[in-house]
């Protein structure tokens, strides 16, 4: 099966050898996205509620980039630093997304790059 990778410039670079997404088959994987500012590359500031925006603006630039939506996105990864945003980041979620919401999962980890308290991942299925 042919892999393609998905870059734009409305999402942050890459800071580790991986692309943005990867486009295979039917299917779009985007790679995990913190909330950087795709213009500076920096953290943006903010409670959790704004970090979590930036991740899915970031996530929705690269689901565009790759001819999709978020009404394609079939499952989120949510990785969090404190389980005490949980709420927060659900009600961003929910601004971002219709309904049927994607499948997701949320996880505690102990640390993400640069510091971040949020990252998200997904899958977009494309026709």
């Amino acid at each position: 099966m042919s892999r393609h990778a998905i870059a734009t410039e409305r999402a942050p670079a890459a800071i580790g050898p991986y692309s943005q997404a990867m486009r295979s088959g039917g299917h779009v994987f985007l790679s995990g996205q913190i909330p950087l500012d795709p213009a500076t590359g920096q953290l943006v500031e903010g409670d959790i509620s704004v970090q979590a925006r930036r991740v899915f603006d970031n996530l929705r630039a690269v689901c565009e980039a790759a001819g999709g939506s978020f009404a394609q996105v079939v499952r989120v990864g949510i990785y969090l630093t404190d389980m005490a945003d949980f709420a927060a980041v659900n009600a961003v979620m929910a601004e971002a997304f219709a309904q049927p919401y994607p499948a997701r999962s949320t996880i505690e980890v102990r640390g993400l790059p640069r510091g971040a308290r949020i990252e998200v991942d997904a899958i977009l299925a494309v026709d």
